[in-house]
């Protein structure tokens, strides 16, 4: 095959006709072109076709249309043939596919399986190893097997042989399994070796002695890493640890721990880095693997990927707290800064002290402290001291600000000796107004009366006047920073809307501004639509107007339809603005249980219909399926167990309290995605939830 045979028919191909990322694909005769001519522009084509039909995984209607160019490109005799496998592979692996029947374009990919296997014996070691590589990710049983099989006896590269038999593992996995048997041993090159154990595993065979040692001998195994080209590669400690916690059996649970313990225990440094980033994944996976792995860790703590595993852990690493506090005290300045960073998470009371004594060189750990999304950190008195000390210095950037006002602001009436260091603080940095008020509340009228005043007078932000209002009680101040709020801009208005309701009637004045500010985008931002939604909560709240509130929210539903993967979260929060309304919503009703029928909005639909349907006729084992399938799909755990709780044991069936056993008890974490510091800790919490329904 010449370039003009790879090229035949390019031109006259209707591409208008199909869509990649980023539109109708009438730029990919000129990408394809130049591609195959190789030069200058080929490495951009290459890149460019990437972006659009490959874009961050997704395939597209293009993507199919694209391929049988491709793969002629690949078998014309070129040095770019590889990057041309490489993209083909990709595509065939792809599963993540927009508008486009399922498996379209792995098919398109199968079809050209007859030209591709000719390259399976091509004299580049690379482009036999892509081959095979490509082949595999077909998932064709029909075709592939017998040009892989057929390689497989004569090829001699191990790299190649490793890549083969992945690929055999996609499209004849029995058949592969026997061969994978043989080459355990350790005279068997490591690729092989390490092809072969992840067949077996993938196989399902049971992980014997013989298993363990074999993976013990090829670590470190990162330079023998297989199917490295994946989208979704991952290192070989990683998915021999990944397979074995997904057969979720005690046994299989163990023989995973064994071998990460064994790993954390080896003498070579670039083993325990190897095996604290599988341990790591472990921990995520399974909720037994910290309590099983962490005594293993605990000697490692001094090293850097240790310790930040020990954090994300948190209390679950206790054990660690010694070793951490002794870290935390020795000279090293940023070595102690990470240790007393992990030993903030790990045993928060034990680091205050620590904390409080050097608190101008330990910017992690106040970092940590002074997290928004983590719990409270403990009140201790040295630590307001010297938090005082620190507010009062010069030349603080916001970011050490916010923590250290943080800080006081969680400690509340605690932390009254600090209120003249806030007042300070305000001018530049108003988020110190919600301290304040925090710290305030409680304390003598005197000094209640002084914060009011303070905030009054640096009343010129909404958060300034909301902070006031909540001390005080007093409405002037918030009432002028709403309306002026609400004349600035979309993204102004869902925050002085939601400032507008709190005050209920006392802000009627508001209507006319309110109204005014609602969006009439037939396509609007997501500022908009959150404006619009705390628009129909204040209306409803400060005059009652239930008609008016339930026509904005479901005008959210309609600008929002069709493409509620954008607005998802937006969605979920219109929902929930509809049961404030209780019964008033009940228009709403039938847009609610549609919803319930996607698992993202499923448990906001559920709370809003047993907020606003007659208990009688609202189906309390229907929403309770509908909160139970978001949980164990995990589109929205948090959510899904907000409703059951709301929903209580009774409201379940037997086989659904069951389910929810097995969220609760099972090793399985619920939670897989979110801040890394925080998906323990709110796996643990959600499962608290779930195990007292």
């Amino acid at each position: 095959m010449d370039l003009a045979d790879a090229l035949a028919g390019l031109d006259a191909h209707p591409w208008a006709s199909v869509s990649h990322a980023y539109g109708p694909a009438e730029d990919l005769p000129d990408l394809l072109r130049a591609l195959a001519e190789g030069g200058a522009d080929a490495e951009e084509a290459i890149a460019e076709l990437y972006s659009c039909i490959l874009h961050q995984g997704t395939v597209y209607s293009a993507s199919v249309d694209a391929v049988p160019y491709l793969a002629r490109i690949a078998a014309v005799a070129r040095p770019g043939t590889t990057e041309v496998l490489c993209l083909l592979g990709g595509l065939a692996e792809s599963d993540d596919e927009w508008e486009i029947a399922p498996g379209a374009v792995r098919a398109a990919v199968a079809t050209q399986i007859p030209l591709l296997m000719t390259l399976l014996a091509h004299e580049d070691v690379n482009v036999r190893l892509l081959t095979a590589w490509t082949l595999g990710h077909t998932r064709n049983t029909e075709a592939a097997p017998v040009p892989l099989w057929n390689r497989w006896t004569v090829e001699a590269d191990p790299g190649v042989r490793a890549e083969l038999l992945i690929a055999l593992g996609r499209v004849d996995l029995s058949g592969a399994a026997v061969e994978a048997r043989a080459l355990l041993g350790a005279d068997t090159p490591a690729p092989l070796r390490l092809a072969a154990l992840l067949v077996t595993l993938g196989a399902g065979e049971p992980w014997t002695d013989v298993h363990h040692g074999a993976a013990l001998g090829l670590l470190p195994a990162r330079e023998f890493t297989v199917d490295r080209y994946s989208m979704h590669h991952r290192e070989p400690l990683h998915a021999i640890v990944d397979s074995l916690l997904r057969r979720e059996t005690e046994a299989d649970r163990e023989r995973a721990f064994a071998l990460l313990d064994a790993a954390l225990r080896d003498g070579r440094p670039e083993v325990r880095t190897e095996a604290l980033a599988a341990v790591d994944h472990a921990c995520y996976l399974s909720r037994s693997a910290p309590q099983r792995l962490v005594p293993a860790i605990v000697p490692l703590a001094a090293e850097y990927p240790a310790s930040t595993l020990l954090g994300k852990l948190g209390p679950a690493a206790a054990e660690a707290a010694p070793v951490l506090a002794q870290l935390a005290a020795q000279s090293d300045d940023e070595a102690a800064d990470q240790a007393l960073a992990v030993l903030v998470r790990v045993a928060p009371r034990q680091a205050g002290p620590l904390l409080a004594r050097d608190l101008d060189r330990r910017p992690r750990a106040l970092h940590t402290a002074g997290d928004f999304q983590a719990p409270a950190f403990p009140f201790d008195p040295a630590l307001l001291a010297a938090v005082r000390a620190r507010l009062a210095a010069d030349g603080l950037g916001n970011n050490e600000t916010a923590e250290l006002v943080h800080l006081l602001r969680q400690w509340g009436p605690q932390a009254a000796a600090a209120l003249p260091e806030l007042y300070s603080v305000l001018p530049r940095f108003q988020y110190a107004a919600t301290a304040i008020t925090a710290v305030a509340a409680a304390s003598r009228q005197v000094e209640r009366e002084q914060a009011g005043a303070v905030l009054r007078a640096a009343a010129g932000s909404l958060m300034v006047a909301r902070a006031h209002h909540d001390l005080t009680g007093e409405t002037d101040v918030l009432l002028d920073a709403v309306a002026k709020a609400l004349a600035t801009g979309p993204r102004e208005v869902a925050e002085a809307a939601r400032a507008a309701a709190g005050l209920g009637a006392a802000a009627a004045g508001l209507l006319p501004a309110l109204r005014a500010a609602v969006s009439e985008d037939a396509e609007p931002t997501t500022p908009e639509l959150d404006g619009d939604i705390a628009i129909a909560i204040a209306l409803w709240q400060i005059a009652g107007d239930a008609e008016e509130a339930v026509a904005i929210l479901a005008s959210v539903f309609d600008r929002t339809t069709g493409n509620q993967l954008w607005y998802r979260w937006t969605v979920v929060r219109a929902i929930r603005a509809t049961a404030l309304l209780g019964a008033a919503a009940r228009p709403l009703i039938p847009r609610l249980e549609e919803l319930l029928a996607d698992p993202e909005k499923a448990p906001a639909a559920a709370l809003a219909l047993l907020a606003i349907t007659d208990p009688d006729v609202v189906g309390l084992g229907r929403l309770a399926e509908a909160a139970l399938h978001s949980a164990e799909t995990g589109a929205d755990i948090a959510g899904a167990c907000e409703a059951l709780q709301a929903l209580g044991a009774t409201a379940l069936s037997t086989h659904q309290r069951l389910r929810v056993a097995e969220l609760a008890e099972g090793d399985r974490r619920i939670v897989g995605s979110g801040v890394a510091n925080s998906i323990i800790r709110e796996d643990e919490r959600l499962r608290a939830i779930l195990t007292a329904i």
